[in-house]
Order: structure tokens, then sequence, then C-alpha cells
């Protein structure tokens, strides 16, 4: 074992190269109506991926799949726990060594993916995954831990390989929450500021004074969020007009983790849409998620919620 090894790394670099778990075959073969899904999904307009015709008199001689839809042919679809746990893998496996080590928390770094040629319809994949490195110990701003590199195949009904994929992400020993720091007594953390800029300066500084502006063409189109040009004349000029500042509740989402300091939680975020005819997202207060209601009246208010600092947010419409 070489000096900069632990007995964990060494154990993790035991395992890699071998495959985890089986081998899963996708539940249908490549086909022209998934095909067509996603390019309506993600508006991808290449003919070669949905017009037969087009595609017989291209270099591809017919229809191909878009490289990018590589994941969504062996996606497993919804399982139940029983056929999730029947699919987990059997033994020791560097994620589960990593777990029992104390770094159990993952992000996501980077994933590349290579393509040795087109998908075609009647193409049924089979996918298979293994560890193909695990870094040294590193510290990062995150905590400490390892990059672990995923390596996934992709071969054909015939066993050839039609592409790989590689995901690295970093297994980590989570610091002790900022919250806790605060617990302790360190000082609280002020709220994230706006980037303001030389469209959205009026609409922060309407805010400092109590008052809620809006962007107003001058061929009478208002918008929100602010920005250079208008969407209807594509005019550059514009003006600042005040509006009332009530309106109803258009969409909101309630958040519960991760709590971020110094938010307070439950955080109700809501979209309304103000009575001149915009939306726009702010908190809303004094209310309990459970009697928000979709189309409820409400109206502004502007709050110092730190020293020197105004925040535009909403609260239920008395009357």
């Amino acid at each position: 074992m070489k000096k900069s090894e632990t007995p964990l790394l060494d154990q993790m670099r035991q395992l890699t190269g071998a495959p985890v778990g089986e081998p899963n075959t996708a539940r249908d073969p490549v086909n022209q109506a998934m095909i067509r899904h996603w390019c309506d999904a993600v508006d991808d307009r290449n003919p070669v991926y949905t017009d037969p015709e087009f595609a017989e008199k291209s270099v591809h001689g017919g229809i191909v799949a878009p490289p990018t839809m590589l994941q969504a042919w062996t996606m497993p679809g919804l399982m139940s726990r029983e056929e999730r746990e029947a699919r987990a893998p059997r033994g020791p496996s560097v994620l589960r060594l990593l777990d029992e080590a104390g770094f159990t928390s993952v992000v996501a770094t980077n994933c590349t993916q290579a393509y040795k040629r087109y998908l075609r319809p009647g193409d049924l994949l089979t996918v298979s995954h293994s560890i193909e490195a695990v870094s040294d110990e590193k510290k990062t701003a995150l905590g400490v831990g390892h990059f672990v590199t995923q390596l996934t195949c992709y071969r054909d009904q015939n066993g050839e390989e039609v592409a790989t994929m590689r995901f690295r992400l970093l297994k980590f020993r989570p610091t002790e929450r900022s919250a806790g720091a605060e617990r302790r007594g360190a000082p609280k953390r002020s709220r994230p500021v706006p980037s303001i800029n030389h469209d959205n300066r009026f609409f922060w500084d309407g805010v400092q004074a109590g008052r809620l502006l809006i962007q107003r063409c001058f061929c009478g189109k208002l918008r929100h969020p602010p920005g250079p040009m208008c969407p209807v004349c594509r005019s550059l000029e514009w003006e600042a007009a005040e509006a009332c500042g009530r309106g109803t509740v258009y969409s909101y989402v309630v958040a519960h983790h991760p709590p971020i300091p110094p938010f307070e939680y439950p955080n109700l975020i809501v979209l309304v849409e103000l009575e001149e005819g915009v939306r726009i997202v702010s908190n809303l207060v004094d209310i309990e998620p459970e009697e928000v209601e979709i189309g409820m009246a409400v109206r502004a208010r502007f709050d110092e919620v730190e020293p020197d600092r105004i925040l535009l947010q909403f609260e239920r419409a008395k009357g």
C-alpha cells in the first residue's frame, strides 16, 4: 500500500473496475414515439430525428435518435420499494464504504458522455456500471471527502458498445452547519444583496423608499422583471410606473429544507399577480402555510428586515 493511502482508500481502490450490480436491459427498444416526445420537450427541430423522408436522404439513411437521449432509454421508471431493493447492488461497494466511514453527503461535480454511433429505432440497450476511480482524500469547502468516478457502459442487442458515460461525484463528511454556529453566538448571516444594474436600479431604489415601481414602455406595456427592451415594440425607452401594491396569489411554494440562514422556515414564497397585470415573486408573511389559497387577495408591505435594508413582502389583504 502506498504511503499516501489509508486502509479505507485501499479497500475502495480494490473495488475499482468491478461491476456494480447486474447489467440492466431497457424496458423498450429505441422508438420513434419517444424520440418525437423528446424533441418536442427540448424544442429540437432537426428533421433527421422526426422526418423519415428527410432522414432517408441524409447521411444517416434513416431516422436516428438524439445522442443526448442516451440515459432516457434505460431509465427504470417508477418502481416499488421491493423492486428498488431487488435491483440494489449486493456486497461491498465504494459508496457503501464511504457511507460507513462518515462520508454521507453527496454533490455531483461533472458528467461526460462519449458516443460511438447513433442509435436507431429497434436498438435495445443494456447498461452496466462500475467505479473507474477514487481520489485521495480531498479537503473542500463542503468538507473532507473523496471524488468518485462512475463509468457507465451502454451496449446494443448485439453486445456492441455504443456509448459511455463518466459521472463524477464528491462523497464528503459535512462540516457543522452554520445554524449551529449561530446558536453558539456567532454573528447572524446577512441576507444576500440583490444584483443591481442599470435596468433594475429604479426598482430597488423604489423598495428602499417604500414604493413598488414597475417598468413601463412608452407603448404602454408593463414588464417585470425589468429588462432593457420592450418585448412588444422592441423599444429601449421606458419609465417607472408606481403600482398600487394590490394583487392575488397566482402560485406559491413552501420551502422547508435545506434551511439557509438567515431565512426563517417554513419559507412561504409566492408569485403575486398585481392588479396592473404583471407578476412578481416575493414572500408572504404573517400567515400560516395551510391558510394560503390560490387567488387570495394580498397587498404589498415594506419591512426593514435588517438595519437600513428594506424588503418588499406581501400580506393577506384585510377586508
